[in-house]
């Protein structure tokens, strides 16, 4: 391998994955062995508590092309998944999640239409059965809500499962934010795009890290790195709701011209109040969550760090 120009380069970011490394790496492995192209598999290992160092190490000892980045500390899924771009040599790049929900066998078609002079191949899922209910709902409100809001188009039930070629990683090196959204980043950059179709399959072992906040985050995390439009929405907000005060209070003076002055209800002043106190806070956490990202963005800490290549 190391006097052949690496064709194909696997991304893989592992986070406890110890039951998983094994069943992963053989059946990616034995894809890329019929295709009979030189390749790498780069690994990722995000600051696993549990042995799947170790069994990365071992499985290493029985296939060179097997590289190891093991980071300090957990950083999450979107820096590991760009420290194995950075790490990467092949003239292609094909991010996987590790749990083979996404088919290796797809890595042949992807191939193909590389062949035949796309930049980007996407692996879109057709059949998320697998999830749970709550997952595909949220999943889809998801990509309605960004792409109704964001200049930059996410394909609907895409992941990171894909490839790209050495081109589109060094467009997408040219990028230097640190608060890093992969899917956003992956249609921002564009290129000549061709999409495959695919089931989705159920995890073959191990749990998985993400639960409902985490997800949360992570939306919330795409939703401002692409879109202004949460905090343009408190402009209207703010106009709407001082045209209405200004109708009522306008309402409330000539009535008290005419009528004389009455008896105000202690319930609607409340109320009132809550309401707008509400609309500021909400309004407040809009602009916090950009000022957060300012604030962690001006720092320009790396997106991760390196404890040793294996």
């Amino acid at each position: 391998m190391n006097n052949q120009k690496i064709t194909i380069s696997i991304v893989a970011p592992f986070y406890c994955e110890e039951d998983m490394c094994d069943l992963f790496l053989k059946k990616v492995i034995a894809v890329l062995n019929e295709l009979n192209k030189p390749f790498e598999i780069v690994c990722v290992n995000d600051g696993s508590t549990d042995n799947t160092l170790a069994n990365l190490l071992q499985a290493k000892k029985n296939c060179p092309n097997i590289k190891i980045i093991n980071l300090s500390r957990n950083f999450g899924k979107e820096a590991a998944l760009t420290a194995g771009l950075d790490y990467t040599k092949g003239e292609v790049i094909i991010p996987i999640d590790t749990d083979l929900q996404d088919p290796p066998d797809l890595i042949k078609e992807f191939i193909a239409h590389w062949e035949e002079g796309y930049d980007v191949v996407l692996a879109k899922r057709i059949d998320r059965s697998s999830d749970s209910i709550a997952k595909r709902i949220t999943a889809h409100l998801f990509y309605k809500v960004h792409n109704k809001i964001s200049h930059t188009k996410i394909p609907e039930n895409v992941g990171d499962y894909r490839l790209i070629t050495r081109k589109v990683l060094n467009a997408i090196r040219e990028l230097p934010e640190n608060q890093r959204f992969m899917k956003g980043i992956f249609a921002w950059v564009g290129f000549r795009t061709a999409t495959l179709e695919y089931k989705r399959d159920k995890r073959k072992a191990g749990k998985t890290s993400f639960n409902v906040w985490k997800l949360w985050n992570f939306a919330i995390e795409g939703i401002t790195s692409f879109s202004t439009v949460p905090l343009q929405i408190w402009l209207y907000v703010g106009i709407l709701v001082s045209l209405l005060s200004f109708i009522y209070g306008s309402y409330m003076i000539l009535r008290t011209l005419f009528f004389g002055v009455d008896v105000p209800g202690y319930a609607s002043l409340l109320t009132s109040i809550l309401f707008l106190g509400g609309i500021q806070l909400i309004g407040f956490g809009v602009l916090g969550e950009y000022m957060g990202r300012i604030y962690m963005e001006s720092k320009r800490r790396p997106t991760y760090i390196v404890e040793g290549e294996y």
